[in-house]
């Protein structure tokens, strides 16, 4: 049973690690924190239906990154903005809706009874974001540097914009099930963050982000195993332990 967990964990966290680079680099920090909340109605339905939770979750967030995106663009209001109201809204639902005793597990995640299945769409999915944000980092890059830049050198900032929201939704869906509505912001940050404090070039950053992701899983899985605890709010602390350290790191080098 612990292999699927440790499959699960790692695949989710090298995916999330990678989103988090780039929610660094666009100062969209809060925005995974605050877009994983909107699962929570699709949770709900999921569990009314009698479905996999993460369809109903995926299903949710999806329509909500594309409103969210038609909203930017006709409104003029920043993604951080709407998020909140769509994060509002989505909380309240969700506590609403979703039954007392799977409440704290949408909250708070549990992959301690992952199925195969769900370790064959953990795989699949994580893989496909990967694969896919690989592809579009220095497109990424050139449009968080510069949106001119990036639209003279053949780059379609809006297309872009709205392929890595898709990707958000994908990799908050997916971590749900790990560390849960409440701490998966936590789960795209804090590997980025501690690879910023360390990393060189954005190769480099991108590189760590996965590596401290993959430890903070592997530690978080092991450590509750040990003292029988859900392994996500472990995950997050062991990933909090390799940002201190990366940021004493940091202060050391720049003295």
């Amino acid at each position: 049973m612990i292999t699927g967990q440790l499959i699960v964990g790692v695949s989710i966290a090298v995916a999330a690690s990678l989103l988090g680079v780039f929610a660094i680099l666009k100062r969209m920090s809060l925005v995974g924190d605050a877009l994983s909340h909107v699962a929570l109605p699709g949770i709900a339905l999921a569990l009314f239906f009698k479905i996999n939770p993460f369809v109903g979750a995926l299903a949710i967030l999806l329509l909500a990154v594309i409103g969210i995106w038609f909203l930017e663009y006709r409104s003029q209001l920043s993604v951080d903005t709407i998020v909140g109201v769509f994060f509002t809204a989505s909380l309240a639902l969700g506590a609403l809706f979703i039954p007392e005793f799977e409440l704290l597990e949408a909250l708070f995640g549990d992959i301690s009874q992952v199925s195969n299945f769900d370790v064959i769409l953990s795989v699949i999915f994580s893989l496909f974001l990967i694969i896919v944000l690989i592809a579009v980092h220095k497109k990424l890059a050139l449009h968080m540097v510069s949106q001119e830049m990036a639209y003279s050198a053949g780059v379609r900032p809006k297309t872009l914009e709205f392929i890595y929201l898709m990707l958000f939704a994908l990799g908050v869906a997916l971590g749900i099930r790990f560390v849960g509505a409440l701490l998966m912001g936590a789960l795209i940050i804090i590997p980025a963050a501690a690879a910023k404090n360390v990393a060189k070039s954005l190769q480099g950053f991108m590189v760590l982000s996965s590596l401290f992701g993959a430890v903070s899983a592997v530690s978080g899985i092991y450590l509750a195993q040990i003292f029988h605890s859900a392994p996500g709010p472990i995950f997050i602390l062991a990933g909090s332990v390799i940002f201190i350290i990366s940021l004493g790191w940091r202060i050391l080098v720049k003295r």
